[in-house]
């Protein structure tokens, strides 16, 4: 029974990982169809802003404000990648639309330039980010300890996805989004400038990805290339899904996550990620369009 609750819950833990990561993708390459390879770059951002924010609490501030940084860091984290994303978007991007392999090429580029700029900066050697002490240690639920730093991300996911939700379909601001991701010429006619809306939305995709980085600071330590680690794996999330469908995102990455635990309880990690690859594979040849797909009223 215990091997049950270890295994399940770090399935959960893992798919809420890759769940969080994969919100930005999700509308970037989901809604906005821009292959961004530099998305890993922008999870480094908000890594290294919730390193910075560290620093300052440690060095500027007297100790009892430490137990707080963090909390301080993930919106911190969400606006720096935002601000990156949105000068990305329009200095490269917007360039691009309805040119995938262009802005695939482009935004690798980006990412090797932000990987070196990271380098440059904080220097080649990973970085430690200190748990703040409200999250150390964890809870015992029948005699399997549950570490509070995996039990803050799982927290940390669903209110990242349901403010996402909430935006994007009880606001005028999220209709506008997704009535320009489904009928761009549409939406124009209708007074909507699509420019403004692909900017909004192209820094709102990076500004998860910050947090996103944020929250891996309580996994392990930082360095310049912890996004490529996991982009991979948050564009399976997204195409296994169904692309721009957020309901889809959630069970893919909780899928993965559940798989890969089983599989390399079994095997070991190199063949569990292989048999995953191989079960994603198969999936897609029965499913090309993934979990769910999205209806739109164009015609083309």
């Amino acid at each position: 029974m215990e091997g049950m609750i270890v295994q399940g819950f770090n399935g959960i833990s893992l798919g809420s990982i890759l769940l969080l990561i994969a919100l930005g993708l999700a509308i970037t390459f989901g809604l906005m169809k821009v292959i961004n390879m530099a998305h890993g770059e922008l999870i480094m951002i908000g890594a290294y802003a919730t390193y910075v924010i560290q620093l300052l609490f440690k060095n500027h501030l007297p100790p009892e404000y430490f137990n707080w940084y963090f909390l301080l860091a993930i919106p911190f984290a969400f606006i720096v990648a935002a601000l990156i994303g949105m000068l990305l978007e329009y200095t490269v991007i917007r360039h691009l639309y309805g040119r995938p392999l262009d802005s695939l090429l482009a935004t690798f580029g980006v990412g090797l330039i932000l990987q070196q700029t990271a380098r440059s900066i904080f220097g080649a050697p990973n970085v430690g980010v200190e748990a703040p002490p409200f999250l150390r240690g964890g809870v015992e639920v029948m005699s399997v300890m549950l570490p509070y730093t995996r039990l803050f991300i799982i927290a940390l996911v669903i209110v990242c996805f349901l403010s996402l939700f909430v935006y994007l379909y009880r606001t005028n601001g999220g209709r506008r989004i997704r009535a320009v991701m489904q009928n761009r010429d549409m939406a124009t006619c209708l007074g909507i400038s699509s420019r403004k809306v692909d900017s909004l939305t192209f820094a709102i995709g990076a500004g998860f990805a910050g947090i996103a980085g944020s929250a891996l600071t309580l996994i392990g330590p930082i360095g310049p290339t912890i996004g490529q680690n996991y982009i991979i794996d948050a564009f399976m999330v997204v195409v296994v899904g169904g692309v721009g469908m957020l309901t889809g995102t959630v069970i893919g990455a909780m899928g993965i996550g559940l798989f890969n635990t089983v599989f390399e309880f079994w095997t070991n990690a190199s063949m569990g990620k292989v048999l995953v690859f191989a079960l994603i594979i198969l999936f897609l040849q029965w499913r090309p369009e993934g979990l769910f797909s999205l209806r739109t009223r164009s015609l083309d």
